[in-house]
């Protein structure tokens, strides 16, 4: 299954684009604390081919309801000043797992995500400037 979001922003597309790519394992873990556990740079230069380790916490679906997920980010400038980011996930349930529930609760997912990384930079204004 593939869905595609997009989600506007009050914070620059250059800062969100850093905070997601560049610095995500680092921020991760204070983000949202109750998804990701930690995180570490294995090859992270924000190109093609860029490896992070993410921990998850137990209460993660991967593994669980979910075989595989991809994520593709589209962070576009506002005329506001802040961001568009379009977000197109791809994912493969486990047999048995309905795909519409769980294409909702990703959804949801990224949604609150993306707004907790809004919302920590913009109380944050050093961090990915």
């Amino acid at each position: 299954m593939t869905s595609t979001i997009e989600i506007e922003t009050a914070v620059p597309a250059s800062r969100m684009f850093k905070a997601a790519f560049l610095e995500w394992h680092n921020l991760a873990p204070k983000v949202v604390p109750d998804h990701i556990k930690s995180a570490s740079a294995v090859h992270v230069d924000g190109g093609v081919g860029s490896v992070r380790q993410i921990n998850f916490t137990p209460g993660g679906d991967l593994g669980t309801k979910l075989e595989s997920l991809c994520t593709h980010f589209k962070f576009t400038p506002t005329s506001s000043g802040g961001s568009t980011c379009k977000v197109t996930t791809t994912y493969k349930v486990l047999p048995g797992v309905t795909p519409g529930d769980e294409e909702a609760k990703a959804k949801e997912g990224l949604t609150n995500t993306i707004k907790a990384t809004e919302a920590y930079l913009l109380a944050n204004p050093s961090v990915c400037a």
